[in-house]
């Protein structure tokens, strides 16, 4: 098999995946890897070694993004970004009554302000591309559910955000992905702080939704995949 030269590997279009060191992203990883350049982002760079060990064609893009100035830096060197998943994000979940301002605080930051600043910090290299942005939400942005308010409402305004970045940005596709639970260690957590036992088969794979994810992407120009909803079968 021919090898790949160093000009036809940064000549494919460069993707940028939040949240890429496990998980959903990690799966998000795999499935662009064979014909994308990679930047994969996570907190700590250490977080990045074993996704990066397993892709070694991918570069590691450590940064904290609630921390503006420091991503500020960090995308200065992207000139043209064809790709960006957005798919860091927490999930601290509790009651109202039982809720605090600042857990509140905390959520909007992470699931919406840092993915709003991100974006805006990063439109010129996306409008170089005509890129195509992804919004990995959530099935609670589309339903509150009791318990989940903090991340519901930091969804829903997520939902708000991309459908006003298609209409300002229309040389940029926007995709806003709503899966039902996924398999993951933050759903584990989540379970336990339910007092649930676990059961897999019961939640998405992670690679599905990265399959319906990559779909989208891969959908012909003429065509705008606006909206992607996946429920467990």
């Amino acid at each position: 098999m021919r090898q790949e030269s160093d000009g036809e590997r940064w000549e494919r279009p460069v993707a940028l995946v939040t949240g890429g060191g496990r998980g959903l992203g990690a799966a998000i990883a795999r499935e662009l890897a064979p014909d994308h350049r990679l930047l994969l982002g996570a907190r700590t760079a250490a977080g990045l070694e074993p996704i990066l060990s397993e892709l070694p064609d991918a570069t590691g893009w450590p940064v904290e993004l609630t921390d503006y100035a420091a991503v500020a830096v960090a995308v200065r060197p992207i000139e043209r970004l064809d790709v960006l998943v957005h798919n860091a994000g927490i999930a601290d979940l509790s009651t109202i009554a039982e809720s605090s301002v600042q857990q509140w605080r905390d959520t909007l930051e992470a699931n919406l302000v840092a993915v709003v600043e991100l974006t805006r910090l990063l439109l010129p290299a996306l409008r170089a591309a005509n890129g195509h942005v992804v919004l990995v939400n959530s099935g609670a942005g589309l339903r509150a559910n009791a318990g989940w308010a903090s991340y519901a409402a930091s969804k829903f305004g997520l939902r708000a955000f991309g459908d006003a970045l298609r209409l300002e940005e229309p040389s940029i596709r926007v995709t806003s992905i709503h899966p039902g639970r996924i398999d993951t260690d933050m759903q584990r957590a989540i379970v336990a702080d339910e007092r649930r036992s676990y059961d897999p088969d019961q939640f998405l794979r992670p690679q599905t939704v990265a399959r319906a994810i990559r779909s989208a992407i891969d959908t012909p120009r003429d065509a705008h995949p606006t909206e992607i909803v996946l429920r467990p079968w």
